[in-house]
């Protein structure tokens, strides 16, 4: 997506139509297929109509659709290329001070984290928490940088529910489960720019089966983020060339801690249960208390 085409887009999108906003979102996350792909395909793949991307593209202030295209195509041929090149300059072993390079990667960090507290935040968390109480099934879904976000929630959620399931593609087939799912189920994705395309593909065969999509990304034209769903949107900006996932995992750790609370006392009877199993498998090293 360009610095222009997103720019624009972030200030007029709450003000364009649901069908726009569609084709507004695919676009954000597939800029090679709009400078490669014809017009009509990319109607095609998004779910709407040919004259919708044209419109979308004046509504923008484009003169056609073509001018948008030409706007991708002329920075895909200067796009710098990956991770290497967003490295360049940023790691912290250009500094002379590693001890400052670390202070200052905490503080960012800390910065982020302190920025979540919003009003807004608050009530999507708690929203997306009853949700995914009261859901029949739990999918959890994320996959490279976001797959240990995934991974985590879906760790908390097992020690105190048997409705989640983790889409992990162990096989090629942990996204066949999804074939199961319909309204009464909720999908908990986590995904960042850029956004790994089995991912996007299975959020939106969720939203065409009426599942319920608790998104986790970094920003409100994310192609995860869907029209009825919920949208928990975290910072990722960082000063090495690695996504900040740290507000990620304080999500994860968030709802994890509100389903378990919503679920009281009978969150407390299976942690019981818990505790028994594991000490009758030995699977923890003691350690003596001190006096």
């Amino acid at each position: 997506m360009t610095e222009t085409f997103s720019r624009i887009l972030a200030a007029r999108f709450d003000d364009l139509p649901a069908r726009m906003q569609q084709a507004a979102r695919w676009i954000a996350a597939h800029p090679r297929d709009v400078a490669l792909v014809s017009m009509r395909e990319q109607a095609r793949k998004a779910g709407v109509q040919p004259a919708t991307m044209t419109r979308l593209a004046q509504a923008l202030g484009y003169n056609g659709y073509d001018a948008l295209r030409a706007e991708h195509a002329t920075a895909l041929r200067h796009a710098p290329s990956g991770l290497a090149q967003q490295a360049d300059g940023r790691l912290p072993l250009h500094t002379d001070n590693p001890d400052s390079a670390a202070q200052a990667l905490l503080m960012h960090a800390q910065a982020q984290i302190a920025g979540m507290t919003s009003t807004e935040m608050q009530g999507a968390l708690c929203q997306a928490a009853d949700a995914m109480t009261r859901a029949r099934r739990i999918y959890v879904l994320g996959l490279r940088s976001s797959h240990a976000v995934a991974w985590h929630l879906h760790y908390a959620l097992s020690l105190i529910t048997d409705r989640a399931h983790l889409l992990d593609g162990v096989g090629g087939t942990g996204l066949d489960a999804l074939w199961h799912a319909g309204s009464d189920d909720v999908l908990f994705v986590c995904g960042v720019a850029p956004y790994t395309r089995a991912v996007v593909e299975a959020t939106l065969q969720a939203q065409a089966r009426n599942v319920q999509i608790i998104a986790v990304t970094d920003s409100r034209l994310s192609p995860l983020v869907a029209a009825q769903g919920i949208a928990l949107i975290v910072p990722t900006g960082s000063a090495s060339f690695l996504h900040a996932m740290t507000p990620a995992f304080l999500i994860a750790d968030t709802l994890a801690a509100l389903v378990a609370w919503a679920d009281d006392p009978g969150t407390l009877a299976r942690l019981q249960g818990l505790d028994r199993q594991l000490a009758a498998l030995n699977t923890f090293i003691s350690h003596p208390r001190e006096a």
